[in-house]
């Protein structure tokens, strides 16, 4: 592609639309992940006795485990989602404004 193509492009709407919704959508997972992982560190600075109790008698698995396995998880889950989206929606606009630019 030339320099003429890559300034039609950024100067168009659809690709500008594109762009606003993709970073809107990456931030807003972003700053729950964030959310998450603050939930954490502030659950390990004012409540680590909870963190540290046995989720049940008899048993030495704390409370701590089970949640941090859910950070990771809950970073995978997020990671999917995005792609999911971008699979789908991201892949469909970004398809649309190629073939708005062709003709």
């Amino acid at each position: 592609m030339d320099d003429l193509t890559y300034r039609k492009i950024q100067q168009s709407p659809r690709f500008q639309q594109l762009v606003r919704k993709r970073s809107r959508f990456a931030w807003a997972l972003s700053v729950l992940m964030l959310a998450i992982y603050l939930a954490f560190i502030l659950a390990i600075a004012f409540e680590p006795q909870w963190l540290g109790t046995p989720i049940g008698s008899g048993t030495i698995i704390t409370w701590g485990i089970p949640v941090g396995v859910g950070i990771i998880v809950a970073a995978f889950v997020l990671t999917g989602v995005y792609v999911w989206r971008a699979n789908g929606e991201f892949d469909r606009m970004t398809a649309e404004l190629l073939k708005e630019l062709e003709a």
